[in-house]
């Protein structure tokens, strides 16, 4: 199944995203914060027991979903950047955090030709390709049913130390 897919290691690696959206509703928005809100939440968050992100909102923006990754609320963010700051591990960028909301639809049922996104994206970290199944070994992770991320995915099994024999 073909899939947008986002390699983080290069998006992030930009000092100022100049990646156009072809979002029908509304052109001026910038797609990829979304896409990289939501891959690194699912990737990269520690899913902390008791996320301090979470309780360091008094908006009630942040919450867990039902799968477990964090999920915020654009209409009662506030952009106040408390979860930001919160954060043990720094993994909510302040860039995640605009106070008008980006979205991304992944460009499903449109043309063929390819996305503004993946024609605009001076490091080529966002493409389209084909996958079959996720690949642990390369750190390529699904994201819901059209995202594809390289990312190094955290799990508590790495911090944990080695069992003497």
């Amino acid at each position: 199944m073909k899939r947008l897919f986002v390699d983080l290691e290069i998006c992030s690696s930009c000092k100022e995203c100049a990646v156009a959206c072809d979002y029908f509703y509304h052109p001026q928005n910038n797609g990829i914060s979304s896409l990289r809100e939501y891959a690194t939440f699912a990737t990269i968050c520690r899913h902390c027991e008791e996320a301090p992100c979470v309780n360091a909102c008094y908006h009630h923006a942040l919450e867990r979903a039902r799968d477990g990754h964090l999920k915020r609320y654009a209409m009662r963010c506030t952009s106040c950047k408390s979860c930001t700051l919160a954060c043990p591990f720094g993994v909510i960028f302040q860039d995640f955090i605009p106070y008008l909301d980006s979205k991304c639809d992944f460009c499903v049922g449109t043309s063929e030709k390819m996305p503004a996104c993946i024609r605009s994206c001076p490091e080529k970290a966002i493409q389209i390709q084909e996958f079959a199944a996720e690949d642990q070994e390369k750190d390529i992770y699904f994201v819901g049913q059209h995202l594809a991320v390289h990312a190094r995915k955290w799990s508590r099994e790495d911090i944990q130390p080695q069992k003497k024999k």
